[in-house]
């Protein structure tokens, strides 16, 4: 269990930070950079679930998806070689990434096929689980830089990403009417124009 009673410590007036056992970091290393854009992706599914109250379906989603994404910064905050105190380190497991790609199935199976690429927009809810999507997929990008620098970081995490983002495309698009309301690129439509 975590206790905060401090908001503000003062540790991090120098630019740097604590990793999840304590060593300091750059607040711009690449680990600190990686589980800053997973909190970012977290917030704005947050967002996202203000536009999704009255879907207990989606919102149920977005909630565990929410939670699982604190495990994710747990587990890039802590280098695999870095155990706390002798206790497992939190990590993604592989039941947290086959939950998503079951939520992937399961909503995907209600939409419209594909006709082109979807342009990030629709209701309110979609947009918003759009923008999450391009979050995550920085994330991923991010992650994949750290795996590059650090090669002890948790695979999973990265695995997790890549569903996540996908997920987070197919339950934008069920929220556009289960695509039914997609906006799709046309291909060169105003290339023409001036």
């Amino acid at each position: 269990m975590v206790t905060l009673n401090r908001i503000y410590t003062r540790t991090g007036d120098k630019g740097d930070t604590g990793l999840v056992n304590g060593p300091r970091r750059s607040k711009a290393d690449r680990r600190v950079q990686a589980y800053g854009t997973v909190d970012e992706t977290n917030a704005f599914i947050g967002l996202a679930r203000t536009h999704a109250l009255k879907l207990a379906r989606f919102d149920s989603v977005l909630a565990r998806i929410q939670n699982d994404l604190f495990d994710l910064g747990s587990d890039l905050a802590t280098p695999m070689n870095d155990e706390n105190g002798g206790r497992p380190a939190l990590r993604i497991s592989k039941r947290q990434i086959e939950w998503l790609e079951h939520q992937i199935d399961r909503f995907n199976a209600d939409l419209e096929p594909l006709e082109s690429f979807v342009l990030p927009a629709g209701t309110p809810l979609a947009a918003a689980l759009h923008v999450a999507r391009t979050l995550a997929r920085r994330a991923e990008r991010d992650c994949v830089s750290l795996m590059n620098a650090e090669p002890q970081t948790s695979p999973d995490a990265l695995v997790y990403l890549n569903r996540l983002s996908d997920l987070l495309f197919v339950l934008a698009r069920f929220a556009n009417e289960k695509g039914k309301n997609d906006i799709l690129w046309v291909p060169g439509k105003h290339s023409g124009q001036v």
